[in-house]
């Protein structure tokens, strides 16, 4: 137990093997010298291509080398003129060199582009089976040429539906057509607006005093309040005092406020609580049987009256009735009486 405080130091095959690692590393650190110092001799030698450098670098530096000390004018001249053609001559041969690369490349690309469009047809018989290499022989490349020209042009299936895809033509014509449909649209509900349109009204004030005048359907409730006014005021005399705002007209028990025109009345066909909003004249439903499914088609004369009248008499009948006009609320059904 004693021997175990001095470390393991292993058995005598990992001895032998760690012998054998430590020649290994000596081996490759002294190739590794080596190789520094015939790295560092070579860079020392005037002759040899540095890695790294151009050619014209290269020849820059012989030709100072070569010039070191004396030397005649001729001989310096001389030496400058050969290498000043020299690297010309190299310059020359690497923008020839480059630019043979550009063509290369370019060709590539074109060829590249061409098998790409045509593998796209989902229609076109199977080019990319055919041979595409660079190093192809000419009569092999003219060959090809014949046979693509053999096939003709190839294009679009038109059997396919393509009716899906944006066009934008088709778009232009399509807001085209909807611009003019809206704009015929405004014109005839312009027409309709300035048609006329014969009300039959009962002027109450306790008693029913019925007359008939005539609007426009685009004419709002207060222009028809006013139109009345005008009607009535000769006969009488509170009518001639009030204002517009103090009339209301009342519709199959809905008071219509004066903002609505007829017009939203006819288009929503509106529905008050004993009739339709949308009929100005006065019927009655005439039947020969009795039907309790088919609704009932009668039709009310509209009440004007004063907003003082009103307020006086709303808890007696028919003004108890009454409500103002809500476009959001339906009736289902019409009633005479109750709520």
């Amino acid at each position: 137990m004693s021997g175990m405080g001095d470390g393991y130091v292993g058995t005598a095959q990992d001895a032998v093997r760690i012998r054998r690692l430590e020649k290994q590393r000596e081996a490759e650190r002294r190739k590794i010298q080596e190789l520094k110092t015939k790295s560092a001799s070579a860079k020392g030698q005037p002759g040899l291509l540095q890695f790294g450098s151009s050619t014209s670098e290269i020849l820059e530096t012989a030709f100072k080398k070569e010039t070191v000390g004396l030397v005649t004018r001729e001989q310096y001249v001389e030496k400058r003129v050969n290498i000043q053609s020299k690297i010309e001559e190299e310059e020359k041969e690497k923008l020839q060199k480059q630019q043979q690369e550009e063509e290369e490349l370019q060709l590539e690309k074109r060829k590249k582009r061409k098998i790409k469009g045509n593998s796209r047809l989902s229609f076109a018989e199977d080019i990319d089976s055919e041979p595409q290499e660079e190093e192809e022989e000419e009569p092999r490349h003219n060959n090809l040429e014949a046979s693509m020209l053999r096939r003709g042009k190839l294009g679009k299936d038109p059997t396919v539906e393509t009716g899906f895809l944006p066009d934008s033509e088709r778009e232009a014509e399509e807001q085209a057509e909807r611009e003019r449909l809206r704009k015929l649209w405004l014109r005839e509900q312009e027409q309709i607006r300035n048609e006329p349109l014969e009300i039959t009204y009962s002027y109450w004030d306790g008693t029913g005093h019925r007359r008939v005048i005539q609007v426009r359907k685009g004419d709002s409730i207060g222009e028809f309040l006013r139109a009345v006014q005008q009607q009535l005021a000769p006969e009488f005399r509170e009518i001639r005092t009030t204002s517009v705002e103090n009339l209301l007209y009342v519709k199959e028990d809905l008071i219509i406020p004066h903002q609505h025109s007829f017009y939203e009345l006819i288009v929503n066909k509106a529905r008050g609580k004993s009739g339709p909003l949308f009929h100005f004249d006065v019927h009655e439903d005439v039947r020969t049987i009795a039907d309790a499914t088919i609704e009932k088609d009668e039709s009310h004369a509209g009440k004007v009256v004063e907003r003082h009248w009103y307020e006086k008499n709303k808890h007696i009948f028919p003004a108890s009735r009454w409500e103002i006009y809500d476009p959001t609320k339906k009736w289902e059904r019409y009633t005479i009486h109750g709520d």
